[in-house]
């Protein structure tokens, strides 16, 4: 293909970081939006890409550290994940986030960027965090519909019925998509952004999910809900002292 590559910039927290994945073999994480620059350089022969993700970052993070630096690349396409760490907090300003999230993807479509957001799939099945976030789960989505009506951000994904609502797309602490999950994740976002010969990546996989038990509940409680509560109580986060994995926009190629 001729002419300038396609300038690809990923933007967000842990899951655009890539977290849950297979790493690189030097241990960089791998992730769904490594994936995605892979598919789109086999299809338009070309891609400069950049991640700027940072696990733990909330919307006002994102927006504060992350959109400046993407915006100055000039980005054909942009990736986003941002939300899912609001929704974590104790208190859920909808009204905030929504502001929040449209100044970080109105400037991108007014330059022509397509934009891409990841919805939140009904994880009731996969942790008990989805029972507890069901109505703050759907105000995101909802916010996120609106995102594409009013600012031109790429409509998001349909997940009902989908992988992303079963157990083997999720990694073993359930907020993070396992390397499946982060395969299909990619699948859907090329799909989004027209890459043909990647439709099939709603699919659930043949087969019955792994059964849970007493066992494998207390295992989980103890290396990831103890963890993670210990940092809310002492106001740590998971990305304290984590840099941009990516953050020059160069060609694509697997890390070393």
């Amino acid at each position: 293909m001729t002419g300038q590559p396609l300038r690809y910039v990923a933007i967000g927290d842990s899951l655009s970081e890539g977290i849950g994945d297979e790493p690189w073999p030097d241990g960089t994480p791998r992730g769904w939006t490594d994936r995605l620059a892979a598919l789109l350089a086999a299809h338009r022969g070309e891609v400069d890409y950049a991640n700027l993700a940072v696990r733990g970052l909330r919307a006002h993070e994102v927006l504060a550290t992350q959109v400046g630096p993407a915006l100055a690349m000039e980005p054909d396409v942009v990736t986003l994940t941002a939300g899912m760490n609001d929704l974590l907090r104790p208190r859920f300003d909808a009204a905030t986030l929504r502001a929040t999230l449209a100044e970080i993807v109105a400037p991108f479509t007014a330059k022509g960027a397509r934009l891409v957001v990841v919805p939140i799939p009904d994880i009731r099945s996969v942790s008990p965090a989805g029972r507890l976030l069901a109505r703050r789960r759907v105000v995101l989505n909802e916010i996120y519909t609106w995102l594409s009506t009013e600012h031109g951000m790429e409509p998001p994904a349909v997940t009902t019925g989908t992988i992303f609502e079963d157990r083997r797309a999720w990694a073993d602490d359930r907020l993070h998509l396992s390397p499946l999950g982060h395969e299909r994740l990619a699948m859907a976002a090329a799909d989004a952004l027209d890459v043909p010969g990647v439709d099939a990546w709603a699919p659930v996989p043949q087969g019955d999910p792994p059964r849970r038990s007493v066992r494998t509940e207390a295992v989980w409680v103890r290396e990831h809900v103890g963890p993670w509560v210990g940092r809310r109580l002492t106001g740590r986060s998971s990305g304290d002292g984590v840099a941009a994995k990516r953050p020059d926009l160069t060609g694509w190629q697997p890390p070393a």
